[in-house]
């Protein structure tokens, strides 16, 4: 896939680049791809080297076809440029039969192109949360996140992994806070909890249990998504956890992962994720 990764680099052209090069044409420093829109219809996709420089303008010193003709097509919306991933998926629909070059117009009428898009260069990142609430609040304020485009550069998209803790409803089941109106009994709020209990929480939940009733016994079933045997990432991943110290970056089953904290805002969440992203580009 070519999909570059500013429009700042991409040149237009209304004349035969190939021409103008052969003229000994000067060009903008920072051009890496042109798109000629020729005044017989025909488009082209060139990729650019230049000379190295000092200047604005520079000289081209190869210039390669790599569209033209039916490969290229106009996709009739425009789109936030930046969106990367959004621009990636709508070019793999518009790929079809000859056609494997697709220009877009952003909404500030900056111009860019996908050339051969694949998701493989798209970094797949699994949600791992906790139901009920349904749905949990990172998989919600993440979804808000990519409608908005503010990950949109990233390259990545989201898988969603949930524990559901409904499936331990019963009257000695112990949960750590009324916010799940789940049927059982609350730690935060409940006094008629019974020895013998199954707690169904974290770490954080089991030492409030012991400090509260320091005389039961009890059997608990761990549900932070950084200690429950229920869900192993299966690839990178952002979790969320009570703890601010286990907060940042992490490795779980071979796979990074970013933890954010249990109640962290949108803000926590977008800089999480940049983080992750960053320690993955690393890796490649």
């Amino acid at each position: 896939m070519v999909f570059p990764e500013d429009y700042k680099v991409v040149g237009i052209s209304y004349e035969d680049p190939i021409e103008k090069w052969e003229k000994k044409a000067p060009i903008y420093f920072a051009t890496k791809y042109m798109i000629a829109y020729l005044p017989d219809g025909n488009i082209k996709i060139i990729t650019v080297e230049t000379e190295s420089t000092d200047t604005l303008l520079t000289k081209p010193i190869k210039l390669e076809i790599i569209a033209e003709g039916k490969e290229v097509i106009l996709h009739k919306a425009e789109h936030d440029a930046h969106n990367r991933t959004k621009l990636i998926l709508l070019a793999i629909e518009d790929c079809k039969g000859p056609v494997n070059t697709v220009i877009f117009t952003g909404r500030d009428k900056h111009i860019t192109f996908v050339h051969k898009p694949t998701m493989l260069d798209v970094i797949k990142i699994e949600i791992i949360d906790l139901i009920p609430p349904e749905p949990p609040w990172l998989s919600f304020a993440i979804q808000r996140l990519v409608d908005s485009g503010i990950l949109g550069e990233l390259n990545i998209v989201f898988e969603r992994t949930f524990i559901d803790i409904r499936q331990f409803e019963g009257d000695k089941i112990v949960y750590p806070c009324n916010a799940s109106e789940l049927n059982g009994k609350y730690l935060d709020s409940d006094d008629d909890i019974e020895d013998g209990s199954l707690l169904v929480g974290c770490d954080i939940s089991r030492e409030l249990f012991e400090l509260r009733f320091p005389d039961y016994t009890y059997k608990q079933i761990n549900m932070c998504p950084l200690r429950t045997e229920f869900v192993k990432p299966s690839k990178p991943f952002i979790t969320r956890c009570c703890q601010t110290k286990k907060t940042g970056l992490i490795n779980i089953n071979g796979h990074d992962g970013v933890v954010v904290h249990w109640g962290a805002s949108e803000y926590d969440i977008v800089d999480a994720i940049r983080l992750l992203v960053s320690r993955l580009d690393e890796d490649l």
